[in-house]
């Protein structure tokens, strides 16, 4: 691996608090310039609900996100994003404008910390 000035401490990235988390509701983010989503995730009793705005529009329906396990950054400052407060990041690979989601290949118990 190169070295460059990428590179994190084990401290700086344990400070990233990834979190798996259910998608319990899905729809149009109509007031926004790119194709966007309207998420609510439920992380558990812990952390609860957060809202989260995902331009994943291209490989996903509403429909299909909904109870779907997924991975995000929670720790994150709120983002002001048009009409929404961005509370968290859903995370994703991605390929020039397609994302794929990051989820859980069986189901695990929401707020698990991924590390």
């Amino acid at each position: 691996m190169e070295n460059n000035n990428n590179t994190l401490t084990w401290d700086e990235f344990s400070k990233v608090e990834m979190r798996v988390g259910t998608i319990i509701e899905a729809e149009v983010f109509a007031e926004v310039r790119n194709p966007a989503y309207k998420l609510i995730v439920d992380f558990g009793e812990e952390i609860g609900k957060r809202k989260s705005s995902a331009q994943i529009t291209k490989l996903y329906t509403p429909e299909e996100l909904i109870g779907k396990q997924v991975v995000a950054v929670v720790n994150f400052p709120p983002k002001q994003i048009a009409t929404l407060m961005s509370e968290c990041l859903v995370m994703g690979a991605v390929e020039g404008k397609e994302v794929t989601l990051m989820t859980m290949d069986k189901p695990t118990k929401n707020g698990l910390r991924i590390g």
